[in-house]
C-alpha cells in the first residue's frame, strides 16, 4: 500500500477500532467518558483507554480523571490496573511523557501493521513436514496454547486465557485460534479477532517454540487466519507487532500505520 492509502486506513482504523469500538468481548463495557474512550471488564479481561481527543490545555485533566475513574474501582471485580493505548499520531505530542509524569509506566513500543486479506490469503503457504493445523474449539485446545504461549514467552497468561474461554462460550464467530502440532507436541499458536461490522481482523498471541521457529510456522499461521478473515469478508488484517515479528510480517506484505505503546497503571 502507498502513502495515501495507508493514511486512509490508519482513519478508518481509529474510527472502527479505537473511536467506535465494540466491547473485546460480550461482558465488557465501551463507553466515552469526557475526552477519552475507555472499555471496563469483569475478571481478568483488559480495561484500558482506546481513543483520546486532548490537547496541551486538557491532557493533564482528562489523565486525571481516567486515574481517579479506574482508582475508585480498587477492590472491585476487574480492579484499578489499566492501560492507556497509545500511538504515535495521538495527540498532543507530549502525552507519553504526560502520562509517565502521572505515574503511568510504559511497556515495549509495538509496530502497527496492516495488510490487505485478499492478498495474504492468497499466499501459497504448505504446512512444514510433520506439522498440523489444529483450530481451537475448546478448553483443551485453549490449555494448548497456553503451553506453547509458556515456552515461547515465558509467561503465563491467564487474561487471555480467560478471555479465549469467554469468547468460544459466548460468541465463537468472532475468534479464530489454531495451534500447530507435531504429532502431539503443540509447538505454535495464535489467534485471530473479529468484530461484527468492522473492516480489521487482529492477529494476536503468535508465538513458536524456539525449538521450532525458522521453519515457516509463523508464516503458515498469517495465512490460515487470512484465508479464515477473507472467507468472512474482511478486508484487513491488523497487528501489533514485537520487533521480532515485524521483519517477517513485513515481508509478508504488511505496511506501518504507527507505532504503538501500552502505558500501564497499576494503582
Amino acid at each position: 500500500m502507498d502513502r495515501e492509502e495507508l493514511l486512509d486506513v490508519r482513519d478508518r482504523y481509529d474510527a472502527q477500532m479505537r473511536r467506535d469500538a465494540v466491547p473485546d468481548v460480550a461482558a465488557a463495557r465501551v463507553e466515552r467518558a469526557g475526552a477519552v474512550v475507555r472499555q471496563t471488564s469483569p475478571g481478568l479481561g483488559w480495561n484500558g483507554v482506546l481513543w483520546s481527543d486532548l490537547d496541551e490545555g486538557n491532557a493533564d485533566a482528562e489523565i486525571a480523571a481516567q486515574v481517579a475513574f479506574f482508582s475508585a474501582r480498587d477492590g472491585e471485580e476487574g480492579g484499578a490496573e489499566f492501560e492507556w493505548k497509545l500511538y504515535s499520531h495521538d495527540r498532543p505530542a507530549d502525552l507519553g511523557e504526560r502520562l509517565r509524569a502521572a505515574g503511568f509506566v510504559p511497556e515495549p513500543p509495538e509496530t502497527l501493521l496492516v495488510a490487505r486479506t485478499a492478498d495474504l490469503a492468497a499466499l501459497p503457504v504448505e504446512p512444514p513436514e510433520g506439522i498440523t493445523l489444529r483450530v481451537v474449539t475448546d478448553e483443551t485446545g485453549v490449555d494448548l496454547m497456553m503451553e506453547v504461549h509458556r515456552r515461547a514467552f515465558g509467561t503465563e497468561r491467564p487474561r487471555i486465557r480467560e478471555t479465549m474461554l469467554r469468547l468460544l462460550r459466548d460468541e465463537p464467530e468472532t475468534i479464530e485460534a489454531v495451534v500447530a502440532m507435531a504429532g502431539e507436541v503443540p509447538v505454535s499458536a495464535a489467534r485471530m479477532e473479529m468484530r461484527p461490522g468492522c473492516s480489521f481482523a487482529g492477529l494476536w498471541g503468535g508465538g513458536t517454540d524456539p525449538g521450532w521457529r525458522g521453519r515457516g510456522i509463523y508464516r503458515l499461521l498469517v495465512a490460515h487466519r487470512a484465508r479464515v478473515a477473507a472467507e468472512r469478508g474482511v478486508p484487513y488484517l491488523q497487528v501489533d507487532a514485537s520487533d521480532d515479528s515485524r521483519p517477517i510480517l513485513e515481508r509478508l506484505g504488511f505496511g506501518v500505520l504507527g507505532v504503538t505503546v501500552p502505558y500501564v497503571w497499576q494503582g
